[in-house]
């Protein structure tokens, strides 16, 4: 149980070999992931090296308080220190036998690579002498003090981390030696001196005044300050770049704050006895049941996942000298820890001369096509139930599979193979860094990010960038992390790539192809390979375990005997997309957006109707456009026989029915200066001065909506006709069409009574003239604040609402959807004026209008439909609102309908209170 008074929070075993945990896997928001899971790893036995977690909560007041330590923290950390030393027999810098340790973050959510590490705290230049007399291995120490100034220097104090690379680089062309590891004890030594020089010359001793010494900036030799400077440098790591853009990409809160563990080395560069990796339980790319990770024999953690070196597989480890009982060691505790925590694990480990150690565990992440597989699998085996498994897959991963893939048939050039990383395809030119990503994606120019290897400063460019290769680097590689997490397809290690990233060009080994920066390439990150030139992709379908899953979403979601169902509906405009929303599952259309049919070719139609003041011309134009409206309900209404479909009137903004006064008054200006038709001249003067006088300073909230049908009624006449002749003779056929029709844009009840009974007149006409018995619903939608609040009143003459949130989030906000997303809203997410972008996330200002629209159509209709129709009707964190608010259904773009049937089953099991991941 966490007090609120406490700061820090041990794990481990006592100078005794008793355990003195004191914390567990339910305090991750505590004493982070990491810390959480060290405890719990510690409370059931496994070797886990001691240490303490410094809390979240002191991150936040450390913070909080400008950067400075609140009354006491420090002591406490001071004392949890001394007592390490005390359960250890060691002192942090001791000259003959010293404690070293690590210090890590660990927030409560996973977000690998974010924020900073310090390995090898406590050496200095004596206590470097007594880990090389306690170990008698010289090379060993000068490559731990080495590692510790590189990496105390870049992390902590900020000195550029190329200038210890490029020195280590210098080092091997001089020895003829392509590895670290071929680099000598007095190779290693020398380098220590060198380091520390490029630390005096390049340190900022403006901001770390304590290192100076003499008037000389020293490496500091203090192992106390060390791990001072490394604690508030880990803290300030929770709010650098990297990590404020992978909290916005992962919707993570900013007020959370990491922990720091402080814990024992444990090394795995001690030799050939020694090995250091990262592996999951299972196959986190595609769910696989098998162990599956990298690992280096006589190298630190950061080496894995750095890419330096390539790695070997972990399946292998059980097969090298002095590493077999190790590896045997690991496998029964991968059991282990599923059987505990009932999910697939990620774990890193270290085994120093042969005995292994457990640094880390928590919830590894996975491709959706893995979420799926290993939730399905998980059921069957009896960890989890049907509800839980639901619940496991995230619905935003769901984009993975719902977006092409090579298409099989499809002949390649294939350059290259290395690791398919994280599934998919992606086509794009080649760019060499993450500024130029981010350049070309500004420019609307799709890319691959092709890199030796990524680093966590490179995440915007990822971000940027259509899929990430790389020539270095494993599965559990940055890359290959950060990828999966955000559902980018990615290819590592194809080592036949030779980058010259300097120059924008790579070679292909064993080839005479040079690529250059703006060439393009197709990556696929489902098998690994790398295709020259942009290969024909291919839509996915729901089949396999998404199916499955879907399936079991359906059934939790449609059962009404276990709480309230919410149905998924899609927003289509023609019969392609209908097609594709049934596909999907979509059990109807939410919206049909009529303004879409009136475009191209009909654009001049509507013209002459609004502009023409001949009656002939607007009646041969309502003529046209009856005619057309009825083919095109034919048509969507046979695709969704039987099922509904929400049909809302004519609803634009009547500059988008216009030509532009400005392009057209710049083609008078051309005719003029050709000395054209004068008759021709004339007639394009008079349209300009016709559209001049219909010019509207705010188009978005002019003459559109339910007031256009009132000002001009022949326009919701027609299409109120087309509508029901085109249900009339489906219905003659033995078809069942549903249509729907919706109102825009209402604000006071009198605007819908008005066009309701225009609607209801035309109904009954076309019932008379076909002699079928029509039973059309007619609807609003609520997308005015002030029809929101006055839904009581404008429910008496609606048989359903569908709040459309795109306006209602628009006119609450004051903002121009058109305009803001480049004018302001990344400035304001960037400065905390906003959590979420509210035109992809519902506001909670826009819910309350939604929650009271909802009560008041209830109010004056107890029988009332209530549905949502914006683009939040598909975003999952909106998802779990409409649900709480009482919505009955949602709809969304086609392709994010299976995103929609998932969110909406994990909302009802939310609300249930059956999110657990017991056993069944």
């Amino acid at each position: 149980m966490a007090d609120p008074n406490k700061h820090v929070y041990r794990w481990g075993i006592d100078a005794n070999g008793n355990d003195i945990t004191e914390a567990d896997a339910s305090m991750n928001y505590v004493v982070g992931g990491k810390g959480a899971n060290l405890a719990e790893m510690a409370k059931i036995g496994l070797p886990v090296p001691p240490g303490f977690s410094i809390t979240c909560q002191t991150c936040v007041a450390y913070s909080g308080n400008d950067n400075t330590w609140p009354e006491g923290v420090y002591a406490e950390i001071d004392e949890a220190r001394e007592d390490l030393e005390n359960r250890m027999g060691k002192k942090l810098g001791d000259p003959k036998d010293p404690l070293l340790v690590s210090v890590r973050s660990g927030a409560p959510f996973s977000m690998p690579g974010m924020m900073d590490t310090v390995l090898n705290l406590g050496l200095n230049d004596e206590s470097v002498q007594g880990i090389i007399e306690q170990t008698n291995n010289p090379r060993f120490g000068w490559d731990s003090y080495r590692r510790f100034i590189q990496m105390f220097s870049n992390v902590v104090m900020g000195v550029d981390a190329d200038l210890f690379e490029n020195a280590i680089t210098q080092r091997k062309l001089a020895k003829g030696v392509k590895s670290d590891t071929d680099l000598t004890a007095e190779d290693l030594q020398e380098l220590v001196a060198q380091f520390k020089k490029i630390f005096s010359e390049n340190v900022d001793t403006a901001a770390h005044p304590e290192i100076v010494v003499d008037g000389v900036a020293t490496f500091p030799q203090d192992p106390y300050l060390q791990l001072k400077l490394a604690i508030e440098a880990v803290f300030g790591s929770w709010m650098n770049e990297r990590a404020i853009l992978y909290r916005q990409q992962n919707k993570i809160p900013d007020d959370l704050g990491t922990a720091v563990n402080v814990q024992i080395m444990a090394y795995g560069n001690k030799g050939n006895d020694s090995a250091t990796g990262v592996a999951f339980t299972r196959n986190p790319a595609d769910g696989t049941r098998e162990y599956y990770g990298d690992f280096l024999v006589n190298a630190q953690g950061e080496d894995v996942v750095a890419g330096i070196r390539n790695t070997q597989p972990i399946a292998e480890l059980k097969e090298m000298e002095g590493l077999e009982e190790a590896g045997k060691q690991l496998d029964d505790i991968f059991e282990l820890l599923e059987n505990h925590y009932h999910d697939m694990m990620d774990i890193e480990f270290t085994i120093e001369n042969g005995k292994l150690w457990m640094l880390q565990t928590r919830v590894g992440k996975r491709t959706a096509l893995a979420a799926l597989h290993i939730a399905i699998e998980m059921e069957k085996e009896g960890h989890i139930t049907k509800e839980q498994a639901v619940t496991r897959v995230n619905p935003q991963q769901l984009d993975q599979l719902l977006h092409p893939q090579i298409d099989p048939n499809a002949q390649l050039d294939v350059l290259a193979t290395g690791l398919n990383a994280s599934p998919g395809a992606a086509v794009g030119e080649v760019v060499f860094s993450s500024a130029d990503a981010v350049d070309f994606a500004e420019q609307g120019r799709p890319c691959i990010l092709v890199r030796w290897e990524t680093n966590p400063d490179d995440l915007k460019g990822m971000v940027a960038a259509e899929g990430i290769l790389t020539s270095h680097g494993g599965k559990t590689s940055h890359a290959a992390v950060i990828a999966r997490g955000m559902g980018a397809p990615c290819v590592c290690g194809a080592e036949a790539l030779k980058i010259d990233a300097a120059n924008k060009e790579v070679k292909i080994s064993g080839t005479d192809v040079v690529l250059h920066e703006g060439d393009v390439i197709t990556i696929d990150g489902t098998t690994g390979r790398v295709v020259l030139g942009a290969v024909e992709l291919v839509k996915p379908e729901l089949a396999g375990d998404l199916e499955t899953i879907l399936e079991w979403a359906d059934e939790i979601r449609l059962d009404g005997s276990t709480g309230r169902v919410m149905g998924v509906r899609a927003n289509a405009d023609n019969p392609d997309d209908a097609k594709l929303s049934l596909d999907f599952g979509a059990e109807g259309i939410g919206l049909c957006r009529t303004e879409h049919m009136f475009l191209g070719d009909r654009k001049q139609i509507i013209q002459d109707y609004i502009l023409s003041e001949d009656k002939d011309v607007k009646d041969r134009a309502v003529k046209a456009l009856t005619e057309a409206q009825e083919g095109d309900f034919l048509q969507m209404l046979e695709t969704m026989s039987g099922h509904p479909m929400i049909i809302r009137l004519l609803d634009p903004p009547l500059h988008e029915f216009l030509d532009s006064p400005r392009e057209l008054a710049v083609e008078i200006a051309k005719l003029e200066a050709a000395q054209a038709d004068p008759a021709l001249i004339a007639e394009k003067t008079a349209l300009l001065a016709r559209i001049d006088a219909m010019a509207e300073a705010n188009p978005m909230l002019g003459l559109r909506g339910c007031r256009l049908g009132i000002m001009y009624p022949e326009l919701n006449e027609l299409q109120v006709h087309a509508i029901a002749t085109a249900t009339a003779e489906l219905k003659q056929k033995g078809l069942d069409p549903q249509p729907e029709i919706m109102i825009p844009l209402v604000s006071t009840a009198a605007e819908l009574a008005v066009v309701r009974h225009q609607v209801e007149n035309t109904i009954a006409q076309v019932e008379k003239e076909t002699g079928v018995s029509l039973e059309i619903p007619i609807g609003t939608m609520i997308e005015l604040p002030r029809a929101a609040v006055e839904a009581e009143e404008i429910g008496q003459f609606a048989d359903f609402f569908s709040f459309g949130t795109n306006d209602l989030t628009q006119t609450t906000f004051g903002f121009s959807r058109d305009d803001v997303e480049s004018a302001f809203i990344p400035t304001y997410l960037r400065k905390k004026l906003l959590p979420t972008n509210p035109f992809e996330t519902l506001d909670p200002a826009v819910a309350k209008l939604v929650g009271m629209g909802v009560a008041g159509g209830h109010a004056a209709h107890a029988d009332i439909t209530c549905g949502v129709c914006g683009e939040t009707g598909g975003d999952p964190d909106s998802i779990m609102t409409y649900y709480d608010l009482g919505l009955d259904y949602v709809s969304c773009s086609p392709y994010r309908v299976p995103i929609a049937r998932l969110t909406s089953a994990q909302a009802k099991i939310k609300a249930a209170g059956n999110m657990g991941h017991q056993d069944k």
